[in-house]
């Protein structure tokens, strides 16, 4: 004999189970089939960034260079190039991709949006410059126009993002390409950096680390098969050709006035002292200002006490007031040492 009891509760969990998958707009199945279309949204936006790079630095892209940078099979490259195609956002011109102009606006709102959240994580956190292209990346799928738009307003309408890139405006208007790599100056020849190329994200923290920033200017040393050497900021830099290849430049006419080699605050040992000359650029947005409200401005003499046992922080007399400051934090400040000090 069947228990009602136990009937009932095995349809009512089963009722439950099937609301669980199938409810319209809550249930697992909508929630899978929104995650879906998500991804495909993501991949499209992904898509025509990558063809709108390629179109304005002159380049031809291949489904071999989508899959790899959207790091998905090339059948799926194939796939969704079918999709965006059926999409009207690009169309073949003979053996080449070639957006559509529905394509391009698409592509430059999505561009921008990156860009400009790019800035703001220069400027208003305290992040590390490598993690700016992933956080944006993360918000540039599901900020809206109206948000951007906000956005651009509070940072007072940027021109360029922290990399060098410029910020398509609001009507999707961009400057030419300009520039050339790194690696095409000859010896002698000087130029200013006017872009970093962030990814890979790996390239983009080696070039971070030896402190090359837009808006440097070099002069060529050595260029060679095996490396290339340059005067920077009053530093003799070394890249790898394979590094330097993401670093763009313009040539400059006249040859830079080679200044320094600076120290800077980190290479002050207990008991030594230097006056601050200037902040490295790449010290920026907040980190920039709290310096800046340390007192720790041109002319500043600047001593440094002591230094933890684990080797930081160390603290430095700033205008009679004692102060701990990372290594990270002492290496953006450039000094010239006074005189009588190791």
């Amino acid at each position: 004999m069947v228990d009602p009891l136990g009937a009932l509760l095995a349809g009512t969990a089963v009722v439950t189970m099937l609301a669980i998958v199938l409810w319209p707009r809550h249930g697992l199945v909508a929630r899978a089939r929104r995650l879906v279309r998500l991804d495909e949204r993501v991949l499209i936006e992904d898509a025509l960034k990558h063809l709108y790079d390629a179109e304005y630095r002159r380049q031809t892209p291949s489904v071999q260079s989508l899959a790899g940078a959207l790091n998905i099979p090339t059948d799926r490259a194939v796939q969704l190039l079918g999709r965006m195609e059926r999409l009207g956002l690009f169309q073949m011109a003979g053996e080449t991709f070639q957006l559509t102009p529905e394509g391009r606006t698409y592509a430059l709102r999505i561009i921008r949006i990156h860009r400009l959240w790019e800035r703001h994580f220069a400027e208003d956190t305290g992040w590390h410059a490598a993690e700016w292209h992933r956080r944006a990346e993360e918000r540039e799928h599901t900020t809206s126009i109206e948000e951007a738009e906000e956005l651009s307003e509070r940072l007072g309408h940027p021109r360029f993002d922290p990399h060098g890139d410029p910020i398509p405006t609001a009507s999707g208007e961009l400057p030419q390409f300009r520039g050339r790599a790194l690696t095409t100056l000859a010896e002698g020849e000087s130029g200013a950096i006017i872009h970093l190329e962030d990814e890979p994200e790996v390239v983009f923290s080696q070039l971070v680390a030896q402190g090359l920033h837009p808006g440097m200017k070099i002069q060529l040393i050595e260029n060679s098969a095996g490396r290339l050497r340059f005067w920077a900021d009053g530093d003799e830099q070394v890249l790898a050709p394979v590094l330097a290849a993401n670093v763009t430049v313009v040539q400059l006419e006249e040859p830079i006035e080679v200044e320094g080699p600076f120290d800077t605050l980190a290479s002050l040992k207990s008991g030594e002292r230097g006056a601050v000359i200037h902040l490295l650029p790449t010290c920026r947005g907040l980190q920039r200002r709290r310096l800046m409200d340390l007192g720790i401005l041109p002319g500043t003499e600047i001593t440094a006490e002591f230094r933890a046992r684990n080797g930081e922080p160390t603290a430095y007399r700033i205008r009679g007031a004692l102060v701990a400051l990372r290594y990270e934090q002492a290496k953006q400040v450039c000094i010239s040492r006074r005189e009588g000090d190791a």
